[in-house]
């Protein structure tokens, strides 16, 4: 007989260093996407217990400021803001969340210096950095973050190179001064018990909250997730190492497919004389401008970038957010529950 009493308490143990970080009912924050992590949604994951992340991206920092104020005016439960750490403006950024009192700042696309992060933390805000190995995972922690994300290359958007298996082999038995959360290719509670087992704190996941009822993404991009299946979402390829290739994942459509062609037609020119190294750099570079928002605003989704995860293919339905979040859970309490059982 089940026991989904005792399981439950169990995965309630499992998370709680997770929930209470956050201060949220589930270990799960949102991945910050371009054009779809803003408002609406960020508002909707923290509203039903989960943790929402507003995408910063581009944004200057008056309009960060906006979108903050926007959410708290739809949600007064914590949700954080992700920042691009190559972004120009990244001081002013940093000052417009605590100015705002962001409990939660978010660095993305690389190693936050020392100075932005004691700034992030001026007011209080708790600091969370992407870790793409163990040496700056140690690094990180010293230099005063308070938690991890440890993402794979199954993950959606940019990518590194390395699994999530492998990071979190690497990473979790080491790391225990803060919380560490995983992410990429995640989209079952069995998943995610494993990984709690193994020491992480919680989860991040994009790719389903992305195709949610309450995304504001286009119909066409989110009818793309349910069609599609995991070896659809591949990343994006460089074909001259003279001129490299940021790989993103995302579906295979006709853009991902001229993209290709554009890179051979700019290394020619370049071979022949007619660019030089850094004209052809940006040429390849300026291929997928605006081609996110075609895709998830305009529903593009043959031309533009319809950035996914591999657990694209486990997408069957577009759902609520506060559904998947239970659905996650539950997943989770039934595996420790048929375990407890077999025992």
């Amino acid at each position: 007989m089940l026991d989904m009493n005792a399981s439950a308490a169990e995965f309630e143990a499992l998370t709680s260093r997770g929930r209470e970080f956050l201060g949220t009912d589930y270990a799960i924050l949102a991945g910050a996407m371009s054009w779809v992590s803003e408002r609406h949604l960020v508002s909707a994951i923290s509203n039903a217990g989960g943790f929402g992340v507003l995408a910063c991206g581009a944004m200057p920092p008056e309009l960060l400021e906006k979108e903050i104020e926007a959410t708290k005016a739809l949600t007064d439960k914590p949700f954080g803001v992700n920042l691009i750490t190559m972004h120009p403006a990244l001081e002013e950024l940093i000052q417009v969340c605590v100015r705002q009192n962001v409990g939660h700042v978010v660095f993305a696309g690389g190693i936050p210096s020392a100075a932005s992060i004691k700034a992030a933390k001026e007011n209080g805000a708790k600091v969370i950095a992407f870790a793409p190995a163990l040496v700056l995972a140690k690094r990180l922690v010293k230099s005063g973050v308070d938690a991890l994300v440890i993402e794979g290359s199954e993950a959606g958007g940019h990518i590194g190179p390395v699994s999530l298996t492998v990071l979190a082999q690497e990473i979790l038995p080491h790391i225990r001064e803060v919380p560490v959360f995983v992410a990429g290719g995640l989209a079952r509670g069995e998943a995610i018990l494993g990984y709690l087992e193994m020491g992480a704190a919680g989860a991040q996941l994009g790719t389903l909250f992305a195709a949610s009822k309450e995304s504001i993404a286009h119909e066409n991009f989110k009818k793309a997730f349910l069609k599609a299946a995991a070896r659809d979402a591949l990343p994006s390829m460089q074909i001259d190492e003279r001129f490299p290739v940021i790989p993103v994942r995302g579906l295979v459509n006709e853009g991902t497919k001229r993209f290709m062609r554009h890179q051979a037609e700019v290394v020619q020119k370049f071979q022949e004389g007619t660019l030089d190294k850094t004209a052809a750099q940006l040429e390849i570079e300026h291929f997928w401008a605006g081609a996110l928002r075609r895709a998830v605003i305009e529903g593009d989704v043959e031309n533009g970038s319809v950035m996914a995860g591999q657990s694209v293919g486990m997408v069957t339905e577009i759902l609520p957010v506060a559904d998947i979040l239970a659905a996650l859970k539950a997943q989770a309490i039934s595996a420790l529950a048929a375990r407890a059982a077999r025992a």
